[in-house]
């Protein structure tokens, strides 16, 4: 079994940072690609941020210059780091990850993490 566990969201104000982390744990071979989506109330499920276990990463227009994502491999956990947030960044937020079980690869979702920006 394996679990993604999302921690660090919270209501922040307009202009505010805060910073997403997603641990990986169970039983698993490797981790390719992290990545980080979001949904807003009544919106689809969209990419934020996504990075491969070398480390490239690729951005959705929407948070570039202001969003960082990064991983520690070590710790198979990935990070968000989101600057200047404004009130449309409102969404919950899920971390996802491609895994190498002994059985094969597949992708697993954490349950996501609330982040609100208003004033």
């Amino acid at each position: 079994q394996v679990q993604l566990v999302e921690s660090g969201g919270g209501l922040v104000q307009p202009g505010g940072s805060l910073r997403l982390s997603c641990a990986t744990s169970g039983i698993f071979v490797s981790i390719n690609a992290m990545g980080w989506y979001r949904q807003a109330p009544g919106k689809q499920r969209e990419l934020v941020a996504t990075i491969t276990a070398g480390g490239s990463t690729n951005y959705a227009d929407s948070v570039k210059d202001r969003f960082t994502i990064s991983r520690d491999n070590a710790k198979s956990t990935a990070y968000l780091q989101m600057n200047s947030l404004k009130p449309e960044d409102t969404a919950v937020y899920y971390c996802n990850a491609d895994v190498l079980r002994r059985t094969g690869w597949g992708t697993y979702w954490g349950q996501g993490t609330q982040v609100t920006v208003s004033s």
